[in-house]
């Protein structure tokens, strides 16, 4: 395990401070020469570290490495205040990050068939699992 004590640089590029949305949004260059990726959780605790923040008020997203290895470009959200990051984050980002979590369903494959049964019953009494009639 070698790999972990590799340094790495991180580089921010294109800050905008969003007041609207209560955050700071950036573009982030992570340069790690001769070893893999860095982790999103470890990116998330330096760049906290890096703007003074709440680990919790960091969400690192959209990381592609360049081919070749050696250096990752992505995206970070610094937010103001745990509030600002349940309000304006998508739910699957909440949900990557451990704030949220998923909304079980069925698969997309078993709503469209419980649909399309449903649309065979249509003017009847709706019971489940009522079958066709089949009289001739």
């Amino acid at each position: 395990m070698a790999d972990r004590e590799q340094p790495v640089t991180l580089r921010t590029r294109k800050f905008i401070r969003n007041p609207l949305l209560g955050r700071k949004q950036m573009v982030v260059d992570i340069l790690h020469p001769n070893r893999a990726n860095i982790s999103k959780e470890d990116l998330r605790s330096k760049l906290a570290e890096l703007y003074k923040a709440n680990k919790e008020q960091v969400n690192v997203f959209g990381l592609q490495t360049q081919f070749g290895g050696g250096k990752t470009t992505g995206f970070a959200l610094i937010y103001d205040s745990p509030e600002a990051l349940k309000k304006f984050e998508p739910h699957y980002r909440l949900v990557r990050i451990g704030v949220a979590s998923k909304i079980e369903k069925p698969s997309r494959q078993q709503r469209k068939q419980r649909k399309n049964r449903q649309k065979t019953l249509r003017g009847t009494a709706k019971v489940k699992g009522a079958t066709k009639k089949k009289e001739k």
